[in-house]
C-alpha cells in the first residue's frame, strides 16, 4: 500500500521542486558500520552473514519514512513498507536482480531470499522484470572483496528512478572491532544526509542488538 503526499502542504515541497530538476538528483556517502558480533550471531543462527545483515538493512530502511518514499509520474508516494531488490551472484561471476520481500522475522526473510538465490542460479541474464524492477524496493548490492571508501552507480538519466541504493563492502578489523563500510545513495528531492544518518544508526543498532 502507498499514500499520496500532498505537495502543497509537504514540508519538502521546495526541496522536491529544486532537486527534481537536476540531471543527477542522487547524492551518496560511505560510512563505516560497527558489526562486531553480527557475524558470530549469524553463524549461531545458521544464516549466511550476507542474508543476516541484508535483513537488518531492510528493516532499518523501513524505520525511516524517507527511505519508503518514491516519485512516480511526477507525484510523491510513501509506501507502507519496502523490500529488497538485491544483486545476487553466480559461479560464472555474472549477477542478476532479485526481489526479496520484507519480513519482520529473519527466518521468513531468509526463506524468501534462499528461493531467489536458487532462481538466480538456475537462470541467465539480468532477470530484470516488473517484480525485480518495482518501485517499492531498495537497490542492494554486496562487494565483499573490497574495502571501498567511495562508490558510484551506473544510471540512465532517461529512466525515472528514486529508489535508495545501499552497497555493503568488505568487513575489516580496527581498534578491536569489526567494521563494514556501507555506501548509501538517495534521491535528494526525497531525503537528506539527516535521513541517511537515521538509516545508518538504525542499521548499526540492529546489528549490535542482534534483533531477529
Amino acid at each position: 500500500m502507498k499514500q499520496l503526499i500532498d505537495l502543497t502542504t509537504w514540508n519538502r515541497r521546495e526541496h522536491f521542486a529544486f532537486f527534481s530538476a537536476f540531471e543527477e538528483p542522487f547524492f551518496g556517502l560511505v560510512a563505516p558500520v560497527n558489526c562486531s558480533g553480527a557475524q558470530a550471531e549469524a553463524k549461531r543462527l545458521g544464516v549466511s552473514f550476507f542474508l543476516y545483515y541484508l535483513h537488518h538493512a531492510v528493516q532499518a530502511a523501513n524505520e525511516v519514512p524517507e527511505f519508503r518514499t518514491r516519485i512516480e509520474g511526477g507525484q510523491v508516494y510513501r509506501y507502507d513498507r519496502v523490500h529488497a531488490s538485491a544483486t545476487l551472484g553466480r559461479p560464472d561471476h555474472t549477477f542478476a536482480f532479485s526481489f526479496i520481500e520484507q519480513n519482520d522475522e529473519l527466518s521468513g526473510f531468509v526463506a524468501a531470499a534462499t528461493a531467489e538465490i536458487a532462481a538466480v542460479q538456475a537462470s541467465s541474464g539480468l532477470r530484470l522484470t516488473d517484480t525485480t524492477g518495482r518501485p517499492d524496493v531498495l537497490h542492494c548490492s554486496a562487494i565483499p572483496w573490497v574495502r571501498f571508501t567511495g562508490l558510484t552507480h551506473a544510471r540512465s538519466f532517461q529512466y525515472p528512478d528514486s529508489c535508495p541504493k545501499i552497497s555493503f563492502g568488505q568487513t575489516y578489523q580496527e581498534n578491536g572491532a569489526t567494521w563494514m563500510n556501507v555506501a548509501v545513495n538517495v534521491h535528494h528531492a526525497l531525503a537528506d544526509g539527516y535521513h541517511v544518518g537515521q538509516f545508518l544508526q538504525a542499521f548499526e543498532r540492529r546489528l549490535s542488538a542482534g534483533t531477529v
